[in-house]
This record gives C-alpha cells, structure tokens and sequence, in this order.
C-alpha cells in the first residue's frame, strides 16, 4: 500500500444524479490504498450551487471511509462563501489557505 496524492476534477456544472458516478469513480481510485489525499479541484466550476457543496462533501465522506482526506483546490469566493454558509469550512479545507481566527466566545455580562 502506497500513500500519495489522488487528483480528482469536479466539472464546470454538476447535478446530483452526478454525485453516486463521481463518488463511485473516487471510491474505485482508493480502493487498497491507504493515507491517500484526495485533492479534490473545482477551479472548472462555473456556477458553484447547494450541489456543488454537497458533492464536495460526499466525496469527502467517500474519502474518509477509504482511509484519506480531501482538500479542496480551485475554489472561487463565491463557492468557498458557500461552503462557510452551510458550516462545512471545517469539513472542506482549502488547500493553500490557513483556517480563519475565530472569536473566543464572551460570556454574558
């Protein structure tokens, strides 16, 4: 078993009757591998949506039960506000970007 980066291409428009294919693909690649990175890149993406994320985040799943990560690359303003929106900035790193400092939370006064 070897331990190494897979690239993987998420297209300029996807739906989700896309996301069983392309998690069945990713899936496929890591089968017998373990350690793997996933570097998952959407700079093709055009018109990032709710499917692109979600897709992102099944194909983080697929990755996570075969052993790897996915680190997001590619990804435009629009897409990474998306992916903050629905909480999954945690879930979805960007490749190249450190994560943001969050505020300690205050207590009431």
């Amino acid at each position: 078993m070897t331990s190494s980066a897979i690239r993987l291409a998420v297209a300029a428009a996807v739906t989700r009757a896309d996301i069983p294919d392309l998690c069945a693909e990713l899936a496929d690649r890591l089968r017998g591998r373990s350690g793997d990175v996933v570097i998952c890149d959407v700079a093709g993406v055009v018109r990032p949506d709710v499917v692109t994320v979600e897709t992102l985040a099944r194909l983080r799943l697929t990755a996570r039960r075969h052993g790897a990560r996915l680190v997001v690359t590619g990804a435009g303003a629009h897409l990474r506000d998306l992916i903050r929106l629905l909480g999954l900035d945690g879930a979805l790193p960007q490749a190249g970007r450190e994560p943001e400092q969050r505020e300690q939370p205050r207590g009431v006064q």
